[in-house]
């Protein structure tokens, strides 16, 4: 158990140490899951409540309806059949998913009592990351 808490830490500051981000607090100790949701009652329900929308993707999101994942983040990233191919619009999802896996390192940046459905856009593919961290942060912020 001291093993495993040592290790845990060891690859906490590690982390830390790399992104040069070792004065701010974290969400490290918790390590919140990234959950999708998967039935079409759920994306229903999530649909309705609060929305936002850029020229790279759009949010919605509503407060958190199942119990079972009080601690984790349900979150779903879906794209439309429109934009481009396979190839393009799993770039699109990848990239998306990165800010907020990034984004959740920073304290207070998502809300966890929330479920989160992110549609991506064209846009998407060509912005830079930077460009689309702080739209990301701008949407979760109005939400």
């Amino acid at each position: 158990m001291v093993f495993a808490r040592e290790c845990r830490q060891r690859v906490e500051e590690s982390l830390l140490l790399d992104e040069g981000l070792k004065g701010e607090k974290r969400f490290l100790l918790n390590m919140v899951k990234l959950i999708s949701l998967k039935k079409s009652d759920h994306f229903r329900k999530a649909l309705k409540e609060k929305k936002v929308h850029t020229d790279f993707f759009s949010i919605f999101a509503s407060k958190n309806f199942l119990e079972k994942y009080k601690n984790d983040l349900l979150i779903s990233f879906v794209m439309k059949k429109k934009i481009g191919n396979a190839v393009k619009r799993n770039r699109i999802r990848r990239k998306l998913k990165a800010i907020v896996i990034k984004m959740l390192k920073i304290k207070g940046a998502i809300n966890l009592n929330y479920t989160y459905i992110v549609f991506g856009k064209t846009k998407a593919y060509f912005a830079k990351h930077d460009e689309l961290f702080e739209e990301m942060m701008k949407g979760f912020k109005k939400i």
